[in-house]
């Protein structure tokens, strides 16, 4: 009988993802090494090769897990909420909070999904096309004319232009934090400018 695993092997297993993701969304892909990796988790390369065979199998599960994790938040989202009002700002809650504790996930995702192998890249893509086309569907229910327009793509896409690259200028020190930043997203992706709320931290800066 083989031994099973040990305890804490998949916590083991998510902190070099999580060591690997960092160090992929600072020096991209190609410019890290597996013994680069294995430094920044303080292990051996011999016993990193244990957890992940190799540096690109560390690729598909970094992206494909933060996919994974975007489905299902997008999921637990609308199980929310019945009204699309409310769906659309617990989509955009979720979001923010999800890619607050995950930007060199993000990162990966968005730059180095290139170097995936063709049927790694539509599987995983694929999973982002169904995270996409369920706020469309929500963009939809708000304005059924936007559909008939062939607008819900497109107005989602901007939606996710606002969310996506948030921590590309948010920085942790600043007025306002990533939960604070929700529901002005959703203020201005609903009602325009006119109806974003000021967050009370930021009015009392």
């Amino acid at each position: 009988m083989g031994r099973g695993r040990h305890a804490g092997y998949e916590d083991q297993r998510g902190m070099i993802l999580a060591q690997a993701a960092a160090l992929f969304a600072r020096g991209g892909y190609p410019g890290t090494s597996m013994n680069q990796v294995a430094e920044a988790c303080g292990l051996s390369k011999a016993t990193l090769y244990h957890y992940y065979r190799d540096k690109y199998e560390l690729l598909v599960h970094i992206t494909e897990e933060h996919v994974n994790r975007l489905q299902a938040i997008v999921g637990d989202a609308l199980a929310e909420e019945d009204a699309p009002a409310g769906q659309m700002r617990a989509l955009i809650r979720r979001l923010v909070e999800e890619y607050a504790n995950a930007q060199n996930e993000h990162r990966v995702l968005t730059e180095d999904v290139k170097f995936l192998a063709p049927e790694d890249r539509d599987r995983i893509l694929g999973k982002e096309r169904e995270m996409v086309a369920a706020f469309a569907r929500v963009v939809a229910a708000l304005r059924p004319d936007l559909r008939e327009a062939a607008m819900t793509k497109p107005l989602t896409m901007l939606l996710f232009g606002m969310v996506n690259w948030m921590f590309t200028w948010m920085r942790p020190e600043g007025a306002l934090a990533y939960e604070d930043m929700a529901p002005v997203v959703a203020d201005l992706f609903l009602g325009g400018l006119e109806k974003v709320q000021v967050p009370l931290k930021a009015a009392t800066v």
